[in-house]
């Protein structure tokens, strides 16, 4: 495995830098057929291929600047299969662009034995053959959600431990077949827990990712690490009012205690933030005060999307609007990943929340 991942380490390296580079993150339009359902049930549009084609080409397309903002966009398995109404694939749509293509591995999570509802995640089989499929197809990079939950007895060391080795195998088996791995440890918000709580938790799991990484012999450079802003629980009702400041300040701390500098980028996640509030939490990160050898940007799904969703409603006279929207949102969220955020992309939709308990897709 290792001789096989040194024959892409150069390719590597250099997915890894050019999605992060500087004012650039990561459009995640990786949601799977059911959970693109549920986007659309909100909006009254039905989940049918075309609707979702429809719908992944609007962001694709958008005319304007979104090439400085979006370094690489995540794709579901249909999408990477997909083209534009006029048949050009959409592989071939973003890389024209200068956007580069992304794939979404794994198969969602399933039970994981011996906890109180901890999970882990599948896909592992036959994951090298897909890999070499999405290379032959444009794709140059690959993410696997793991996903974990701070309780009174979790997250469990068994659950850390799994997932942490499963994410180190499928960066391992990607590395080898010219992909290169974001890789997903997300600590759901889910919990009344405080953030000092949530610090300690996310120390102990980054910690637990790096070694396995490491035991694995996969090339950092050549990876991107997506995790949980560090925040209390969407249901804390402490005394203490956290800013984003003081959630910029404990993700740094976190991160410059667990990551390599080696690694280019991370990209956050939202983690059902709103908007706004994912925009202003990326900002205060990119102030915060430490040791920042890594490019802090973003990895957005529903916080790239919620409003071009609003806006489209499926309906094919609505789609430059949402475009608009898109850009406003892509724009304002690369220059939070500068630190140069300014307000300038809140609106009333944008401040939603976004929340979903226990959220899979």
């Amino acid at each position: 495995m290792a001789d096989a991942i040194a024959a892409f380490r150069d390719e590597l390296a250099e997915t890894a830098r050019a999605i992060v580079a500087p004012g650039k993150g990561i459009l995640a339009a990786d949601e799977s057929t059911g959970t693109i359902g549920k986007r659309f049930a909100g909006i009254k549009v039905e989940n049918v291929e075309e609707n979702r084609r429809a719908y992944r080409e609007l962001l694709f397309t958008a005319e304007g600047d979104v090439h400085k903002y979006i370094g690489g966009v995540i794709l579901f398995e249909e999408t990477l299969n997909q083209a534009t109404a006029d048949k050009k694939p959409f592989a071939d749509v973003l890389r024209e662009r200068g956007i580069i293509v992304g794939i979404k591995v794994d198969k969602g999570v399933v039970p994981l034995a011996g906890t109180k509802g901890e999970t882990t995640t599948q896909g592992l089989d036959g994951l090298a053959e897909r890999c070499k499929d999405y290379y032959s197809k444009g794709a140059r990079f690959a993410k696997w959600r793991c996903v974990l939950n701070i309780g009174n007895t979790e997250p469990s060391y068994l659950a850390i431990e799994e997932n942490a080795n499963v994410l180190a195998r499928y960066a391992s088996i990607c590395q080898a077949n010219g992909l290169a791995p974001i890789v997903e440890p997300e600590i759901l918000i889910d919990g009344d827990h405080d953030l000092e709580t949530a610090v300690r938790v996310t120390t102990s799991v980054l910690s637990a990712v790096y070694k396995k990484l490491h035991d694995h012999h996969v090339y950092l450079e050549g990876t991107l690490l997506k995790p949980n802003m560090v925040t209390p629980g969407a249901d804390y009702k402490g005394p203490k009012k956290y800013t984003p400041a003081d959630i910029g300040a404990a993700t740094v701390a976190v991160l410059s205690r667990t990551v390599p500098p080696a690694v280019p980028g991370i990209t956050f996640l939202s983690g059902g933030q709103s908007e706004e509030q994912a925009t202003v939490n990326l900002n205060a990160i990119n102030h915060a005060k430490g040791r920042n050898p890594w490019a802090l940007t973003f990895s957005y799904g529903r916080a790239l999307q919620a409003t071009v969703l609003k806006t489209w409603k499926g309906d094919a006279s609505n789609v430059k609007a949402a475009q608009e929207a898109f850009l406003v949102r892509a724009k304002a969220n690369s220059e939070a990943a500068q630190g140069l955020y300014k307000g300038d992309g809140a609106s009333e939709k944008a401040s939603e929340s976004l929340y979903v308990k226990n959220y899979s897709y």
